[in-house]
């Protein structure tokens, strides 16, 4: 079974993304958008419109953020024992040096962010509209077979929902217990690897 982790607020223990608007961006913008994901505005609209009002460098926010960004313990051991693939919502440029920080290499399909002095322009990585939650999303990008998937909010409903077994915590678990959706909830990394040990035992 392959496992499959989002990355802000899953590997992370904090939304990076929500941490860059709130120090460089519109917060409020970013809280209203969020309150409309899935309604008037998808995932990505959303996103596209918060991040617009980030007009730092991409070095400054990077040295402002990332002596903030703290990894779920465990997430090394989890990486050299099961080799996860990483989808994130978020962007290769904010990820990978919180990777090279940790000393961590792991696989990572994530969107690209152009950081421009007027706004902060995403370059989504799939635009492909998904036929289940009619929005583009991670479902598509999900390795083939049994997949273990762990996330914590909206962006992961849908790849959820197709996976073989679900880590869930923060919103991601509260929208599942509410749809009867099987899931085990998760703190840290090392309850998935009990997790994954008691499943292979």
């Amino acid at each position: 079974m392959r496992l499959v982790l989002d990355w802000d607020g899953t590997v992370t223990e904090r939304d990076t993304l929500a941490l860059v608007v709130e120090c460089f961006g519109d917060d409020a913008t970013y809280r209203r958008n969020g309150a409309l994901m899935g309604r008037s505005l998808t995932h990505d609209q959303a996103l596209a419109s918060s991040f617009a009002t980030v007009r730092a460098s991409l070095a400054e926010v990077v040295d402002r953020v990332l002596p903030k960004v703290r990894v779920r313990p465990g997430f090394r051991a989890l990486v050299r024992r099961h080799r996860p693939l990483v989808i994130s919502s978020g962007f290769h440029e904010l990820i990978e040096p919180v990777l090279a920080r940790e000393g961590v290499e792991v696989e990572v399909l994530a969107n690209r962010v152009h950081a421009r002095p007027e706004g902060w322009r995403i370059c989504f990585r799939d635009r492909a509209v998904c036929t289940t939650c009619r929005e583009p999303c991670k479902r598509s990008s999900l390795p083939p077979g049994d997949v273990a998937y762990a996330g914590d909010g909206y962006s992961d409903r849908c790849a959820a929902l197709a996976a073989t077994r679900v880590f869930a915590t923060g919103a991601l678990a509260e929208w599942l217990l509410g749809r009867g959706v099987a899931f085990d909830r998760f703190e840290d990394f090392y309850d998935v690897l009990a997790a994954i040990d008691a499943q292979q035992a």
